[in-house]
């Protein structure tokens, strides 16, 4: 049912007839660009793909693009037509918990929006430019107005509840000279832009060491932060914990803290945390004592004041496996109880709660297309649990009928786990080993391409 944003607006008079000339002048300008824009989106989103936000390209692709996927609903319904989901009014909850996923902004970051709105998101995640190519145009004015305007018409505080992801490209703790500016230029142009919009929160991944010293991988980091602080003024830059495996960078509590504490001005960092990745690092969630447990560990050696942000994301394969594979909301090894320790939790009011499961599924045709709907379900689902008694029979039914689900593409890691482990016992001459052993095979970097609903395995 509908409800009204909780979000206090700002008193702007759009009457042009009664307010100031100058005023007037502005308003006017900006519902005339809003017009334009409106025609202009379904042909962007058609054409444009997901990390395009800028509505153009130099043709000059850094990493492979994965390939056009069609879209389940027509692009008008999502570009401020019939919502999939009314947004919840924060404050009908018993608990302020700011939730949504990770929008497309193809054909420009104010498209954002009314993806965010279309699947009743009340926090939002985008990319600021294309996050597989160095170079990208500038925002455009245009861009930056309507994204501004449309955060005002829809009641969103960009400042406290967007979060933007930065490129896969970026590793901040990349040792040669020319490829570590190259990150580096990329990494303080989206502050730059973050800071156009209004919004305060950046998220990032922090690199790999590339086989260097983990000691002075991480000094690298945090000296391009202090460098990027110093040319802008006010963004957070939130590191991402990360799945682990190889020479990644963030998959303890310590590579996090490690970064913070050479970081000089510490109202500039913050820290989001991913579930999926913390459960495949080997912070476990699952039950309430183990969630705990973990989140005591993360005040203890971080500090609970630079926690940000999260990730929401189940996971499709085991615990302390160090793959990357995000899964629907209690479909995966988390299952549904630690979404609703996550959900129950005072300390994370406030905080922006960003989705990036699956919304891939298979159309009439056989082929892949995004089903909108899986996002706008999972807010729901996520709002729900806020004052549910994890006893009771709608809970439990609930968190049993998500786990059938699921139950296929678990086994199907869990062996892939399985033998991995057992192929690395045996070359090293020893017995086998569990899913949840440190037996592991060393990483080969393969990577696959990336998407804006997953992000790629770490190992």
């Amino acid at each position: 049912m509908a409800r009204s944003s909780p979000r206090k607006k700002p008193t702007v008079n759009y009457n042009e007839g009664e307010a100031p000339k100058p005023l007037a002048r502005a308003v006017a300008k900006v519902k005339s660009l809003a017009a334009k824009a409106t025609h202009k989106r379904k042909a962007a989103a058609e054409e444009a793909d997901d990390g395009e936000v800028n509505g153009h390209s130099n043709g000059t692709p850094a990493a492979p693009a994965p390939k056009k996927r069609r879209t389940a609903k027509a692009s008008k319904d999502e570009q401020g037509g019939m919502p999939l989901a009314e947004r919840t009014a924060v404050a009908s909850l018993k608990k302020a918990m700011y939730i949504g996923a990770h929008v497309s902004a193809a054909g420009g970051v104010q498209n954002s929006i009314p993806n965010a709105v279309h699947i009743g998101a009340n926090a939002f995640a985008l990319f600021l430019k294309s996050q597989r190519k160095w170079d990208n145009p500038a925002m455009t004015d245009e861009a930056r107005d309507l994204f501004l305007h449309n955060c005002k018409e829809h009641g969103y505080d960009a400042g406290a509840h967007a979060l933007p992801h930065g490129s896969y490209l970026v590793n901040l703790a990349q040792p040669d000279a020319a490829k570590a500016d190259q990150a580096y230029a990329s990494f303080v142009d989206d502050l730059r832009r973050c800071e156009q919009l209004g919004v305060r929160l950046y998220n990032f991944h922090p690199g790999s060491t590339l086989g260097d010293a983990r000691p002075a991988a991480v000094a690298r980091i945090a000296a391009q932060l202090n460098k990027a602080h110093r040319e802008t003024s006010s963004v957070v830059t939130v590191l991402e914990n990360m799945a682990g495996g190889g020479n990644v960078i963030g998959a303890t509590w310590e590579d996090l803290r490690d970064v913070i504490a050479l970081v000089d001005d510490k109202d500039r960092v913050g820290v989001c945390i991913d579930t999926c990745h913390a459960f495949a690092a080997g912070h476990d969630l699952r039950t309430p004592e183990a969630f705990d447990k973990t989140m005591d560990a993360f005040n203890d050696v971080v500090g609970a004041k630079y926690l940000k942000a999260f990730h929401l994301n189940d996971s499709k394969a085991p615990f302390n496996s160090n793959r990357d594979l995000h899964a629907n909301i209690g479909t995966g090894f988390l299952g549904l109880r630690a979404f609703h320790s996550i959900m129950n939790h005072d300390a994370f009011r406030g905080l922006p709660m960003v989705l990036e499961t699956p919304i891939d599924r298979k159309g009439p045709d056989g082929k892949s297309v995004e089903d909108k709907q899986v996002w706008a379900d999972e807010i729901k689902l996520l709002e729900s649990l806020i004052g549910m008694d994890p006893d009771g029979d709608e809970f439990l039914a609930t968190a049993k009928r998500l786990q059938a689900e699921g139950v296929g593409e678990r086994s199907k890691i869990q062996d892939q786990v399985d033998k991995k482990v057992a192929k690395v016992a045996k070359k090293a001459g020893g017995g086998g080993a569990g899913a949840g052993s440190k037996a592991k095979a060393k990483p080969k970097g393969k990577r696959k391409s990336k998407t804006e609903t997953s992000d790629d395995e770490t190992d």
